[in-house]
């Protein structure tokens, strides 16, 4: 009895965090795996400090991170920052998505170095695959930047949380935005939600955009950034416009935009948020980076988006304008005749990286069993697997891509 107190107590100073002794520095996280085993993906081992609740998306909370393999930690314990991350998938879905903030510039899985990350939950996509799937397409397309991301398993406070995408945010840096870090500078947000930190822009006809960088405009440079936005929507609404579209908009990288979000019949593209867009003094309006897909592909309530047909993103905010005039649909036409062959074999990309993930959905539908459910607002199908879902995808998008090509 003695010995079986004694191992139990040193088991317990093994597997433990000692957050309140600033010395404390633990050469490792405690992992558990034997209800979840290892799935062939990288785990990410979070504890909070004194394993704080994270309750919502303003409050930082001091937490160490650990990564492991299949037998061992890869990684050196890291000091960062986490909070919740996103709108409605934070509040409205069982498994929230959360945002990292390190201390140090870090490398994670072979992507480039920098503090800031999101580990997205992707809780209304039963394939877990529409974001993944998304960015790289935009990138097979030939978009300059799209957010890299890997597939992981997230186990927080000695809880195991399911499969997540680590993914880089979206901001300006020599990895992510490419652009300068200037007063003349900009990335902007279209429909963010409000927090009370952020600053905006607003156009004469009232369209507004969060600002994301820079980070502390002045007013001179907010100006300068609502007269580009402004002269731009005069353009597509005059009558008679003076010049083209391209002395505003790069318009060959806004049709790659446009088509993505089209195909993916994506709600938020629909010029309501997660619209990001740079302009530089100087240069014209980009489009981009791709982001936020997991209530695309037919996955909300609305049947007009659950369907592959009709037209959604092409009558939509800035859409509207430019596609008015047929000269500039014409255009869009050519480029998805263009790239209508490679469009096709979206689906086997889908197929290969599914299969590639399968083995970690069974720890993650044993964590979460949602693959029958449709009481949730975000469960709009059941599936009786994980590759039904995955095939009732690749469905959707031939449906869609034939639809499309009979509408053009």
């Amino acid at each position: 009895m003695f010995s079986r107190i004694v191992a139990t107590f040193i088991g317990f100073l093994l597997c433990s965090c000692v957050w309140n002794d600033p010395e404390s520095t633990p050469s490792y996280l405690p992992i558990d795996d034997s209800e979840y085993p290892y799935a062939d993906l990288p785990r990410i081992v979070i504890e909070t400090e004194d394993f704080t609740q994270i309750r919502d998306r303003e409050t930082k909370i001091p937490a160490k991170l650990q990564i492991y393999g299949k037998d061992a930690p890869e990684s050196d314990v890291l000091d960062l920052t986490i909070k919740g991350r996103g709108n409605s998938s934070f509040t409205g879905m069982p498994k929230p998505g959360y945002k990292i903030k390190f201390e140090k510039k870090q490398e994670l899985l072979g992507m480039p170095k920098d503090k800031e990350w999101a580990l997205i939950s992707n809780s209304a996509d039963k394939t877990l695959l529409k974001n993944f799937i998304t960015y790289k397409l935009a990138g097979w397309l030939g978009d300059e930047y799209t957010p890299r991301s890997k597939f992981v398993e997230l186990y927080l406070n000695r809880q195991y949380q399911g499969v997540y995408q680590l993914v880089e945010t979206v901001k300006v840096g020599e990895h992510r935005v490419n652009i300068p870090q200037s007063d003349s500078s900009f990335l902007l947000e279209r429909g963010p939600t409000e927090h009370g930190d952020e600053h905006f822009v607003v156009t004469e006809k009232g369209t507004k955009f969060e600002i994301k960088s820079p980070k502390e405009p002045t007013d001179s440079s907010t100006a300068l950034i609502k007269k580009a936005l402004s002269q731009f929507e005069s353009f597509l609404r005059s009558d008679n416009p003076k010049g083209e579209i391209t002395d505003y908009l790069d318009f060959e990288d806004y049709l790659r935009y446009f088509w993505i979000q089209e195909l993916s019949k994506n709600l938020d593209g629909a010029f309501r948020r997660s619209i990001f867009l740079t302009w530089q003094k100087g240069d014209v309006i980009r489009l981009g980076p791709v982001w936020d897909f997991d209530v695309a592909y037919g996955n909300w309530e609305a049947d007009t988006l659950r369907t592959p047909t009709d037209w959604y993103i092409r009558n939509s905010g800035w859409n509207g304008l430019i596609f008015k005039r047929e000269k500039y649909w014409q255009e869009a036409v050519r480029y998805w005749k263009d790239h209508r062959d490679f469009l096709a074999t979206f689906p086997d990309s889908i197929s290969k990286y599914a299969a590639e993930l399968a083995p970690a959905t069974r720890n993650e539908f044993k964590r979460w069993p949602v693959l029958e459910n449709t009481e949730n607002w975000t469960y709009k199908e059941a599936y009786d697997s994980y590759d039904e879902a995955v095939d009732s995808l690749n469905s959707w998008i031939k449906q869609r891509i034939e639809w499309i090509d009979n509408h053009l």
